[in-house]
């Protein structure tokens, strides 16, 4: 069970949650670490950066991305997160397969992130329940493939407010304990710029659901747009993402470089009061 065999982050700071995608094509760091002692390395120098959580993906979710199978996904990951959680690393498995998770949690992840939240595979939540781990639920309008042809919301806050309000419901009606479940509005996952930066103005509203948020902002298009710069050079750009991110609320925030968010998020921390009894 979860308690006895995975770890949990602090959710008294603001938690770091370092990407690992084991993927060709990523769009940050797509081939990069694709190869599994790549990948280790990558997260073990994440680990000493400061993260607290690694988030191993073996599928692209960038915008245009195709699917890969379930069992090419768990060929990337499970040597991964094997190695890792020989370390005690706490790892968080990026799919939306009920297979995939299963195979992670049974070798060492202590969390399933689910970009679908809980809507791409039946069995997930079921799989979620029976090793009572931690999960991530995220707000994606459509599919990787299309979430990016002309996405339209009323209100983007309030219609993914609702989406929340039934995936939470869904998911503790399949058994999942409501103290396991996060959620991520999905910057950049079937939003245009606006929406996304609209999301960032009123993340607090997210809180009302009583569930740790996490956001996931880092070097996306965004940030590009806004900057008109490439997906290389966008690193301040994430540092005011993740400040204002945590000045409205975040509990957790997914990022590539882990050792400037890290002292972003422990600045930012120390601004609002978290973490203070931990020096």
């Amino acid at each position: 069970m979860f308690a006895s065999a995975r770890r949990r982050p602090d959710l008294t700071k603001t938690v770091i949650m370092g990407v690992i995608n084991v993927t060709p094509d990523s769009f940050f760091d797509g081939g990069e670490y694709v190869l599994p002692e790549a990948a280790v390395r990558h997260a073990e120098s994440l680990l000493a950066d400061g993260a607290d959580i690694l988030d191993i993906g073996g599928e692209s979710t960038r915008p245009g991305a195709r699917p890969v199978s379930v069992d090419m996904e768990i060929a990337r990951i499970l040597p991964v997160i094997e190695a890792l959680a020989q370390n005690g690393a706490c790892i968080s498995v990026d799919t939306y397969h009920a297979d995939t998770a299963q195979r992670a949690l049974e070798a060492g992840a202590s969390m399933v992130n689910d970009v679908t939240a809980l809507r791409g595979d039946s069995r997930m939540a079921e799989i979620i329940a029976q090793h009572d781990c931690d999960c991530v639920l995220m707000h994606m309008l459509g599919t990787p493939l299309n979430m990016q042809h002309a996405p339209v919301y009323g209100d983007v806050v309030e219609d993914i407010l609702r989406f929340f309000d039934e995936r939470l419901g869904a998911a503790i009606s399949a058994g999942i304990r409501e103290d396991r479940i996060w959620i991520d509005p999905g910057f950049g996952f079937g939003k245009t710029v606006e929406h996304n930066l609209e999301i960032l103005r009123r993340l607090r509203e997210f809180k009302r659901l009583g569930r740790p948020v996490l956001i996931g902002t880092s070097n996306k298009s965004t940030i590009g747009t806004v900057l008109g710069l490439p997906t290389a050079d966008r690193l301040e750009g994430t540092a005011a993402t993740i400040a204002v991110s945590i000045l409205n609320g975040a509990d957790a925030v997914r990022v590539h470089d882990v050792k400037s968010m890290a002292r972003v998020a422990r600045m930012t921390d120390a601004i609002v009061g978290k973490g203070m009894h931990n020096g």
